[in-house]
């Protein structure tokens, strides 16, 4: 179908649009409309100039010099911006590092064999993580070692050790920059606490002293908190290898049951996919009618399973409600982050039954399972059985699924792509140095009803790729390249000839899904790896990171970890730090003699592309690697 020009605006994708114009027909309200209501929306607090730290306030100051210069306090926009930033980062690091430990506790109850519907599915890298932890593995039962590592990972969230656990993968020189500047990351819920401690009234007023543990902060997340919450979850459900999916609303079923597994921990939704195969539950559902069971993911928490099981993906953060508009879901289970408590509101307008199961996740709305490690299995089961139950209240006359899905490709661990590389990554560091492949970039992040929904990753993406730059994504950036079709084999054909050839020769698409958000630490993992190979740090390599659609403070705490590791990272929606020039220079150009890297805000994913790519440009000119003359970025849009 044909979306009028206001809607075609809202997004890229025609299964999003058909909703969309459905939406509007029947008068339910969605994120799109809710922003409209919003604006125009405050510009001291997108500008990252009012404060509300404390009774005194809430207090505004002016950055162009006509109002107040300063808070009731003193603190003047330097101050107020840093204190801001500061705390949202905090927010976004405890996001993940929560994630982590619940991964982290759940791990250490499957050890002590208090669970059921969990088992240790990669050994091979259990054993691996022990050794690395000092872990004595020689004669001990696999169950032993998983206690012990659970309990030194345990020490990481505490406040008694002076670094955690991961960072003997950094490359040397980066360990001692981080020492030398202070901000080598001691405990993860200690950085996140004396953040907090630092932006209360009265402490930290120095923006730099402020940003700097900032980026500490930010560094316990991402070596820290998120690492743990990746690495376990391939011990507990298995490392990622390439796999076979599906994408758009296409992958729901006029004829099956359709659940949806939304949010961002695999916990429940990985013994919710075992229920769905339950032989009695399949029964039901085709007493009930229904041809079988058909789960669906949303967000990371779908992408968790696709990357291990090649669950279909009914899209990304923006399409939460619009999956809910096709009439055709039978009940969506949700555990925590990036769901919108609007999606209880849209429910009501269909027959679906909305399940949250995190006891720190509530919705107003819902049907509350509070999740149970110990009775994992039986919990998901439950649910199943819900979702199997709702079927029976589906109005086929209200059945609205746009046709068609997308192929595409996930499960790219670090040790899919180095055995891919025949377990070295000797052939991609002989790639880059010959110039087949420029360089990499990792795109990651959110969407962001202000930009036209998956516009910033794809034609970034497309862009890079066509100059030879090879493409990591995560979170919902990979759903988006899922649907533009650039994540397949054969689009090879996509990129420069460089690429091209390498994908072809490995037969992999030139944009690799590396999992959910809390996966960036792959990334992270990867670049220390090479790094060591060569012997350089990291900011001396030609990548960049990319977040063209983010939102949430969770993508602050990436963004800010990546630069703090010394890559240089693009921002397509402008952060609230702009009432403060000091603390824009610092983050926008001082940073780049502090840590090797620094950010850019760019709108324009094509103008963002060239940014990239002069800067990978000058890194391999500072490696002496050959400069490889291309035809400037240019748009190419049809």
């Amino acid at each position: 179908m044909t979306a009028p020009d206001n809607i075609r605006k809202l997004s890229i994708n025609n299964d999003a649009r058909e909703m969309l114009v459905r939406a509007r027909e029947e008068g339910i309200e969605t994120v799109w409309d809710r922003l409209k209501a919003q604006e125009p929306q405050c510009g001291y607090c997108s500008m990252g100039v009012s404060c509300r730290n404390c009774a005194m306030g809430p207090c505004r100051v002016d950055p162009f010099g006509d109002g107040p210069q300063k808070g009731v306090c003193g603190a003047d926009a330097d101050i107020i911006v840093a204190r801001n930033l500061g705390r949202t980062i905090a927010a976004g690091a405890a996001a993940h590092s929560d994630h982590g430990r619940d991964i982290l506790e759940v791990f250490s109850e499957l050890a002590a064999g208090k669970t059921t519907g969990y088992e240790i599915r990669d050994e091979g890298k259990l054993l691996a993580l022990a050794g690395e932890w000092g872990i004595e593995t020689d004669g001990r039962a696999v169950d032993e070692v998983a206690r012990e590592l659970a309990d030194a990972m345990m020490e990481d969230y505490g406040s008694r050790k002076e670094r955690i656990g991961f960072l003997d993968r950094l490359p040397e020189q980066r360990g001692k920059l981080w020492d030398e500047l202070g901000i080598t990351p001691r405990g993860i819920d200690r950085e996140n606490v004396e953040m907090l401690h630092r932006t209360h009234m009265g402490v930290d007023n120095d923006h730099v002293n402020t940003l700097l543990h900032a980026l500490r902060t930010s560094l316990s997340d991402g070596w820290g908190g998120s690492m743990v919450a990746t690495e376990l979850s391939d011990v507990m459900f298995g490392t990622p290898k390439p796999i076979m999916s599906r994408v758009n609303l296409g992958t729901l079923k006029a004829d099956s049951v359709n659940i949806a597994l939304h949010g961002h921990n695999p916990m429940l939704s990985d013994v919710i996919m075992q229920a769905a195969e339950d032989p009695e539950l399949v029964a039901l559902a085709k007493e009930k009618g229904a041809a079988g069971i058909n789960l669906v993911g949303l967000c990371c928490t779908g992408n968790e399973l696709q990357m291990r099981k090649g669950l279909p993906m009914a899209g990304n953060h923006l399409m939460q409600e619009l999956v809910l508009l096709t009439g055709a879901l039978d009940a969506m289970v949700v555990d925590y982050q990036c769901i919108m408590p609007a999606v209880t509101d849209v429910a009501k307008c269909f027959h679906t039954e909305v399940i949250s199961t995190a006891d720190k996740a509530k919705f107003t709305g819902a049907t509350h399972i509070s999740f149970d490690p110990h009775r994992g299995l039986e919990i998901g089961k439950e649910i199943v059985r819900r979702g199997v139950e709702a079927y029976s209240n589906r109005n086929p006359d209200r059945v609205q699924i746009p046709e068609g899905s997308v192929e595409m490709m996930a499960g790219f661990s670090i040790e899919a792509i180095l055995g891919a590389l025949g377990g070295t990554p000797e052939p991609l560091v002989e790639a880059i140095a010959a110039g087949k492949i420029r360089g990499a970039v990792g795109v990651v992040g959110c969407n962001n009803p202000k930009i036209s929904q998956d516009h910033g990753h794809v034609t970034l993406c497309k862009r890079l790729i066509e100059n030879d730059i090879l493409v990591l994504v995560t979170g919902c950036s990979a759903v988006a390249n899922g649907k533009a079709g650039q994540m397949v084999p054969a689009a090879a054909d996509m990129a420069g000839p460089g690429l091209s050839e390498v994908c072809k020769a490995l037969g992999i698409p030139p944009v690799l899904h590396l999992g959910s958000c809390v996966d960036n630490t792959r990334i992270l993992v990867l670049a220390a790896a090479l790094a060591k190979h060569l012997g350089v740090d990291i900011s001396q390599l030609p990548l960049a990171g990319a977040a063209p659609e983010w939102y949430s403070e969770k993508a602050v705490s990436i963004g800010a970890y990546v630069v703090a590791s010394g890559i240089y990272t693009v921002l397509g929606v402008q952060p609230p730090v702009f009432g403060s020039q000091n603390v824009v220079q610092l983050l926008a150009d001082g940073l780049d003699d502090v840590v090797g890297a620094k950010f850019a805000v760019e709108p324009d994913p094509e103008q963002a592309a060239v940014l990239i790519r002069r800067h990978i440009e000058q890194q391999r000119e500072g490696l002496g690697l050959p400069f490889i003359a291309a035809t400037e970025i240019k748009s190419q849009a049809a």
